[in-house]
């Protein structure tokens, strides 16, 4: 993960300029107890930001006053009504701060990226594990918590290998699942964990904390593709330097990659952060090899067919393949979604980097709903957000649904 870009001392937002001091101190300004930025929508191209999703986390178990989101691991939307969303933590807010406002808007704005208890250095704000997992509706109200699964998803020290994991790196469910399973990739831990719908946990793949290159080991995954039949590709990772194929049961078939021979002339099957991984309507493999700036395409056995670029100096996070045959990914470089072809023809972008609604800062990870509606999740920001298509939006210029959602999977 890269190390989040630092605040800018002023945001151009259409005609609105808004000014932050950088050395005011935290807790004063203009005599006020606390230091936010105004909030001002930016420009997103054919959608409008929904205000105010998610709605604030209910107190079921613990008390949210004077704390808000986390950094932003995951969302998916299994439907309009139920979209799951993965956090690393909730922050802690300075006295006086609005409530549940997102952290990228306090100065000095704070964050978390899930590591902080490890990191050996002295924050001046607390950070807990709690609400790492839930899901909400259309207007962000939440109906699924998973509170019994935060010291499962975030061990705590001294619970042995694994415990310094930060907590759920993407959430996701398979297309063709009619059981709607919710799987949960964990790098840190190096595991990938099955559930129920409902929140059983049914399967681990993997070992906890334990790294490797094998049938049941996995060196810091990423991301998981399907097959309509099921099979599954695993992207491993940010260590992994592989794509590895499993069958249906979960069954270990084959993989591919390596690391480069040169890092200066990176070739076919060599990869640095194998970041993410889709799969097109024609049963191509598109592997996002982030720190080579690139994507990778293979078929299903693991041929190699062809590889483009995905920008100078990109850091692609996320991305997904669209079943009107085109691609959407998440640039941490330009923070920008950018669509391209399935040959690599760049089409159009949106966003842009900056705290405001509509803007962003490490989106990593991208879903649709059959509404059109466009959900993102940002690491860096600590927050997700939900868009809708404006009245008039011209339909090239909106996300298509992914995959395998196009035809009443949902």
């Amino acid at each position: 993960m890269r190390t989040p870009k630092p605040p800018v001392a002023a945001l151009v937002l259409g005609l609105l300029v808004v000014l932050v001091p950088l050395d005011w101190p935290a807790g004063v300004v203009g005599g006020q107890s606390r230091v936010e930025l105004a909030v001002a929508p930016a420009a997103m191209g054919d959608y409008e930001v929904v205000a105010n999703w998610p709605k604030p986390l209910p107190d079921k178990d613990l008390p949210h006053d004077g704390w808000t989101w986390g950094s932003g691991a995951g969302v998916f939307a299994e439907s309009p009504d139920k979209v799951w969303v993965a956090q690393r933590s909730e922050i802690q807010l300075p006295p006086g701060a609005t409530p549940w406002i997102c952290p990228c808007l306090l100065t000095p704005r704070r964050t978390n990226t899930g590591r902080r208890a490890y990191s050996g250095k002295d924050y001046p704000y607390e950070q807990r594990r709690h609400h790492l997992v839930f899901a909400v509706d259309r207007e962000g109200n939440t109906i699924e918590e998973w509170l019994q699964h935060d010291r499962l998803l975030a061990p705590p020290r001294g619970s042995g290998l694994g415990e310094a994991g930060r907590g759920p790196h993407k959430v996701l469910i398979s297309p063709y699942d009619p059981e709607k399973h919710v799987w949960i990739v964990d790098d840190d831990q190096h595991i990938i964990n099955i559930f129920t719908n409902d929140g059983r946990l049914v399967r681990t793949m993997g070992e906890r904390g334990v790294p490797g290159r094998g049938p049941n080991n996995f060196n810091r995954p990423t991301d998981i593709a399907w097959l309509p039949d099921g099979t599954f590709f695993v992207a491993d990772g940010y260590a992994g330097t592989r794509v590895a194929k499993f069958d249906r049961t979960g069954k270990f078939l084959m993989d591919w990659g390596r690391p480069p021979a040169d890092p200066d002339k990176p070739g076919p099957y060599e990869f640095w952060s194998v970041h993410s991984i889709g799969i097109s309507r024609d049963r191509r493999i598109f592997v996002a090899d982030r720190e080579h700036h690139r994507m990778q395409v293979f078929d299903e056995q693991g041929k190699f067919l062809e590889m483009w670029p995905t920008g100078h100096d990109s850091a692609v996070l996320t991305h997904i393949v669209t079943e009107d045959d085109f691609i959407w990914l998440a640039d941490w470089t330009t923070d920008r979604l950018i669509k391209y072809d399935l040959n690599g023809r760049y089409i159009l972008d949106i966003g842009g980097h900056g705290p405001q609604p509509g803007q962003f800062d490490g989106v990593h990870q991208i879903s649709v709903d059959p509404d059109r509606n466009l959900y993102v999740t940002e690491v860096a920001n600590d927050r997700s957000q939900k868009f809708r298509p404006k009245s008039n939006a011209d339909p090239a210029k909106i996300v298509g649904l992914p995959v395998g959602w196009g035809r009443g999977a949902r």
